[in-house]
């Protein structure tokens, strides 16, 4: 591939994922609204890479100067001129819809005008999840790839969405490959306190894994961040947890939380977060503006992977 090689020890789970993905043939996709630079570029270099086969919608004139600012060569790349944004998300759900396309990849619009043509309800997209977002972040400093959810979609979720939510990412782990992810609860505190709600809801979804509710991982709640990821700090608070020290999935208790913890790993940890949202019938690529190469990549090639394999999840 043509991205500069990682260090050993720097992101070298993101280009296992995208060597995964580049095996088979491109993942047909839907790019909504390509009309900024940035966004037709990110959109381009995944199909470079061979991970997306394209479909970009949106107004002609605007794509193809959006093309020309970034420099990049969109001849032979079909295009669906529509009016608008609106107009090209919902162009974009019609596509998924009916099988034309198997992913959806944001332009740039804003991230509610696309998702609200997904959860509409003639959209074709629903499904009976709540949709949300995973950050898959690589972070150096920590021993295997790590999802936190939800910090980008849903606000203040309750516990039916955050069943939701922790459903999608065990979903998406056990896509990758990790056959029994450890969930972990996020709270302030690894004890359960009424005045705490975070803390009642990481106890509840704790036994709806035991019942049932919650499959294919193991979920353990309310877990403070340390106890979640370090060992150590769960000895030495005399926790007793197979997910503590372990954590695949640190669920969070809302959005502004895990946005918070997402952004302090990439600006203090050196990490990468590839963005994706799951719940619908097609996964849907989010990448940002500020986003390196690698990260844009690994977004699209974990989108491919979770197209590709998703209909394993009714075999095991």
């Amino acid at each position: 591939m043509k991205t500069t090689k990682a260090s050993p020890r720097l992101h070298e789970r993101y280009l296992a994922f995208i060597h995964e993905a580049q095996a088979n043939p491109p993942l047909r996709t839907a790019v909504v609204h390509p009309c900024s630079a940035e966004a037709i570029k990110a959109a381009v270099e995944a199909k470079n890479e061979g991970l997306l086969e394209l479909v970009l919608i949106g107004p002609l004139a605007k794509i193809q100067a959006a093309a020309v600012q970034a420099g990049v060569d969109i001849e032979g790349i079909e295009v669906e001129s529509v009016e608008h944004s609106h107009a090209a998300a919902r162009r974009a759900v019609e596509l998924g819809a009916c099988g034309k396309v198997s992913a959806l990849m944001k332009g740039s619009l804003h991230t509610d005008e696309l998702l609200s043509a997904v959860v509409a309800k003639d959209s074709g997209l629903r499904t009976d999840r709540r949709i949300s977002h995973i950050y898959a972040m690589d972070i150096p400093a920590y021993n295997k790839p790590l999802i936190i959810t939800d910090a980008a979609i849903n606000i203040h979720p309750d516990l039916n969405q955050k069943r939701d939510i922790c459903q999608n990412a065990i979903d998406l782990m056990r896509l990758l490959g990790v056959k029994e992810p450890r969930v972990a609860v996020l709270a302030a505190v690894e004890t359960v306190n009424c005045d705490m709600p975070a803390t009642l809801d990481a106890a509840a979804l704790t036994v709806m894994a035991m019942r049932g509710q919650i499959t294919g991982a193991l979920v353990d709640g309310p877990l403070a961040f340390d106890n979640a990821i370090s060992m150590a700090s769960a000895k030495t608070k005399g926790i007793r947890s197979k997910v503590a020290g372990h954590a695949d999935i640190l669920l969070v208790p809302n959005l502004e939380a895990g946005n918070i913890l997402a952004k302090q790993f990439l600006y203090f940890a050196d990490a990468d977060a590839a963005g994706l949202v799951l719940g619908a019938r097609i996964p849907i690529i989010l990448t940002s503006r500020s986003d390196s190469l690698r990260v844009r990549l690994a977004s699209a090639a974990l989108a491919k992977l979770v197209s590709e394999r998703k209909h394993l999840l009714d075999l095991q």
